[in-house]
Parts: C-alpha cells; structure tokens; sequence
C-alpha cells in the first residue's frame, strides 16, 4: 500500500488528535512514522489522488492542527511513497538535514504576498511622470486621434513607461516587506502579477510584518496587494534531492 505523506516533524512533536483524518474517500487516518529523532505524519495513499477542492483542504487541515503544536516539514500536495519503508528510510538518510531544518523553521511561518498594477491609476502615474507621452497624447486627440504611426507609436511608449513601472514597483515592495521578514523566497512568474514572493515571518512577530503590508497598500494606491497566510512554511523547507516522497497528484498547496 502507497504511502502519502504531509510532513515531517521531531519525534518529540505532541500528539495529533486521535480521530485526524486526510485525504481520500473516506478519509484515510492519519498517523506517524519515526525513524530515530524525527517522523513523518503520513497516511494510506487512496488511489487515483487528484487535487480536489476537498481533499486539498485535508492535506492543509492536517500541517495546521500538527503546525500549531509545533514546527512541522510541510510536504506539498500530492507527496507519495512506495511504502512506509520507504519513507522511514529517506527519514533515517536525510534525518541531519531534517532536524536542521526543524531547528531553522521553529516558530516560523509563511506569507506569500502577489503584488498587481490597477490599470487605470498606473497609467495615470504614467501620464504624469512622461512629458512626451502626454505630448503625443495631446497631438492626437488635437489630430483626431492621430495618424496610424503615432498610435502606434504612443502604444509602444506606453507599454515601455508601464513595464519599467512595474519593475520599479516590485523592487520597491522587496525592500519594504523584507526588514520585517526572516527570508524571503521568490515564487515563479505569473501573468497578471508584477511580484509574487514568500517571506517567513517569525510567529510572534506577525503583526510587525503585516502592519509593514499595509504600509504598502497605503502609501502605494496604484497596487493591489494579496497576501496569503500565515501558511506553513512550504517555501522554506529546501527537502534536498532525497525527499521522501515523489508527488503524483501533480500539484502543489504551497504560495497561491
């Protein structure tokens, strides 16, 4: 029977409530895994696991009842062994890496925070920093709109005055959001959004780091700003090239 696994823990992390239960249909129950000082919250892998509304929300319930009584690995969705063996096996290889980790992450969560332009008030920005943008625009209204060429033309000094904006926006986010942060982990690129990164903010310090957030929102009108969590530390972990699952739901619940 496959093994699904939601996180990695110390051997010394409190109990999970007796009736936890994961993913699947019905849910499977969960239970942990050790191998010397550290363990791993797994339970039976159902077949033909899918990233379902529900039982995504399962993986999540369980890194948040384990997380709030302690520092916890979070694997991402989808994370299967071949069998408990397996996973009690890359537990004891990689266990100095695990417990570093676990020491690292203590007390730590994550906040993921997407960061857009609204479009109308960027280009408002836009048309009052440029002189010549505002000057072409002008011909052209005067000119009926103007010739092909300058449309053109205008469009294209437009998209290169709000790309560089866009740069300077995030650049400027970064450095506002990371004083009040542990670490920082940029996510991928995403269409729509001008930043998308992850800072591990310690627990006990949350409010600093989401008053820095506001901050942003009020001094920066033209931004939209999303901010995701606290999340389990999903950015953070840096498993290494000897996880102790392989994912095959093909998705992931770490930053939205």
């Amino acid at each position: 029977m496959s093994t699904y696994v939601y996180g990695i823990t110390a051997r010394s992390h409190p109990a999970l409530p007796e009736d936890m239960a994961g993913v699947g249909e019905p849910p499977r129950p969960v239970r942990v895994l050790t191998a010397g000082d550290v363990a791993a919250l797994v339970s039976e892998a159902p077949e033909g696991l899918r990233p379902k509304r529900k039982d995504l929300l399962a993986h999540q319930n369980v890194l948040a009842e384990a997380g709030a009584a302690g520092c916890v690995l979070p694997m991402r969705f989808g994370a299967v062994a071949l069998d408990d063996d397996a996973v009690t096996q890359v537990l004891t290889e990689r266990a100095e890496h695990y417990r570093e980790r676990l020491r690292e992450l203590e007390g730590k969560v994550e906040y993921n925070v997407k960061a857009s332009h609204i479009e109308d008030a960027v280009l408002h920005l836009v048309m009052a920093e440029y002189a010549e943008i505002r000057s072409l625009a002008e011909a052209n209204r005067l000119a009926d709109g103007g010739s092909y060429e300058d449309r053109i033309r205008l469009g294209e000094m437009v998209a290169a005055a709000v790309k560089a904006r866009e740069a300077e926006d995030a650049a400027k986010v970064r450095s506002l959001l990371e004083p009040a942060a542990a670490a920082v982990s940029v996510g991928p690129d995403s269409t729509g959004w001008i930043l998308n990164v992850s800072y591990l903010v310690d627990r006990s310090t949350a409010e600093y780091f989401l008053a820095a957030v506001e901050q942003v929102r009020t001094g920066y009108a033209h931004l939209e700003l999303r901010v995701n969590g606290p999340l389990p530390p999903y950015s953070f972990v840096e498993p290494g090239p000897a996880e102790p699952a392989e994912s095959t739901a093909g998705a992931g619940t770490g930053a939205p």
